[in-house]
């Protein structure tokens, strides 16, 4: 069945660096109603400041794409991976067992992201 849901309607929170939009409960954002949708965990429609990110933190057990829309996002991870993934690209993480890592907006212009994370069906399985 399809919920429309009108993006006034979402949650979510301006930090100054980051103003996103929850389409699912998430962090500060709670909504019984809104936990997920099958596997699918995380919607976010995030908007990131020039020059700031999210810096080094833990995942384990969720798959992470982020789909870039405008500008481009720079990755590091635990595993030794970097790139930078421009409007139009998507990246791709499994968090496995446990990973650590940063997302940054190195760019001199705002970026535009979806970041959307989906429950594995199996757990344990390494990060890549």
């Amino acid at each position: 069945m399809i919920e429309r849901r009108p993006f006034e309607s979402l949650g979510g929170a301006n930090h100054g660096w980051l103003n996103a939009k929850h389409h699912f409960s998430f962090a500060n954002y709670y909504d019984p109603n809104r936990m997920s949708w099958g596997n699918l965990r995380v919607w976010n429609d995030d908007e990131i400041a020039s020059g700031t990110g999210f810096p080094p933190h833990p995942h384990a057990d969720m798959e992470i794409i982020t789909y870039v829309r405008d500008g481009a996002i720079s990755h590091e991870d635990s595993l030794g991976n970097k790139g930078r993934t421009v409007a139009g690209d998507v990246q791709v993480m499994s968090a496995g067992t446990g990973i650590r890592h940063a997302e940054y907006n190195a760019e001199p212009e705002l970026t535009r992201i979806f970041q959307i994370w989906i429950e594995p069906t199996r757990r344990g399985d390494a990060p890549s």
